[in-house]
C-alpha cells in the first residue's frame, strides 16, 4: 500500500476522549484513585474498565520541540523462533510522556502473543541504532500532520509513512470515542494497526455487524458496526 494508518483525506476523527518504628508516624494514605510509590509518593491509578486497571490519561499538547529523540538502549526479543525484526522507538523532545515507558509499552505489545508475531512467525527487537525495518514514534499532532502528509491526518489521527509508524500522542494519550474508557486496549490497538503498515498489511472493512474489528481496520475513526479488537490474532 505504500503507506497508511487512521488517517483521512477529509474530515478528522472525533476529538472525544474515551468513555481498561516506633515514634515515627505512617505517611497518610494516598487519595482514591492513586497507590502509594517509592518513598510515599503518590502514582496516579486509571479506572478500572473492562476488568483491566487502566492507565491515567495524559494531556498532550498540540506541538512540542518538534524532533525526535530515539530512545536508547535494546529490548531483546521474545523467544528464539521466527523472522527477527529489528525496530526502533522514537519519541518527539517536549512530550509528557517519557521515551522509556512507550518503548516498555510498545514492545510489550509485540512480545504479545496476539500480536503479529503469533504462532513463532517472527519476534521483535527493539535496538537504538544500525538498520531498522520500522520506527515507531510518538509525535505530537503537529508533527504527525507534517510527518503523515500528504495523508491528512488533521492534528487527530496517526499513519505509517515510509519506515516510520507515526503514533499521534494525542490519540495515546487519550484514546479514542470507538474505545470509551478502555485507554490500555486503545494504545495497543493504535501500536498494533500502524506496526501491521510496517509489515505490508492493508486496511480492511468489518467483517459484519457484532463481530471483532480485524485490526486493520480504521477503528479510531470508526468500527462500522463491529466490535472494538486491538489484536491481530485475538484468541492467542
Amino acid at each position: 500500500m505504500g503507506r497508511g494508518g487512521d488517517h483521512a483525506r477529509t474530515a478528522a476523527a472525533p476529538t472525544s476522549a474515551p468513555q481498561p518504628g516506633a515514634g515515627t508516624a505512617s505517611p497518610p494514605a494516598p487519595p482514591s484513585g492513586r497507590a502509594a510509590g517509592k518513598a510515599g509518593t503518590a502514582v496516579v491509578q486509571g479506572p478500572l474498565v473492562n476488568g483491566r486497571r487502566q492507565p491515567p490519561r495524559v494531556q498532550i499538547p498540540h506541538a512540542a520541540s518538534g524532533r525526535y529523540a530515539v530512545v536508547p538502549g535494546t529490548a531483546e526479543p521474545k523467544g528464539t523462533r521466527g523472522t527477527l525484526v529489528r525496530y526502533a522507538v522514537e519519541v518527539e523532545r517536549g512530550l509528557p510522556i517519557t521515551g522509556a515507558d512507550f518503548a516498555a509499552q510498545v514492545q510489550r505489545v509485540l512480545d504479545d502473543p496476539r500480536s503479529w508475531g503469533h504462532g513463532g512467525t517472527m519476534r521483535f527487537e527493539r535496538v537504538s541504532r544500525g538498520p531498522v525495518r520500522f520506527r515507531v514514534s510518538l509525535s505530537s499532532p503537529a508533527l504527525t500532520d507534517r510527518m503523515c502528509a500528504p495523508l491528512v491526518t488533521g492534528g487527530e489521527l496517526s499513519c505509517r509513512q515510509g519506515n516510520r509508524s507515526v503514533i499521534n500522542a494525542l490519540r495515546y494519550g487519550e484514546g479514542a470515542a470507538s474505545y470509551g474508557r478502555d485507554l490500555a486496549s486503545y494504545r495497543e490497538y493504535v501500536i498494533n494497526h500502524e506496526v501491521g503498515h510496517a509489515l505490508g498489511h492493508d486496511h480492511l472493512g468489518c467483517p459484519g455487524k457484532g463481530r471483532l474489528a480485524p485490526v486493520m481496520v480504521q477503528q479510531t475513526k470508526s468500527l462500522y458496526g463491529c466490535a472494538p479488537n486491538p489484536w491481530p490474532f485475538p484468541r492467542g
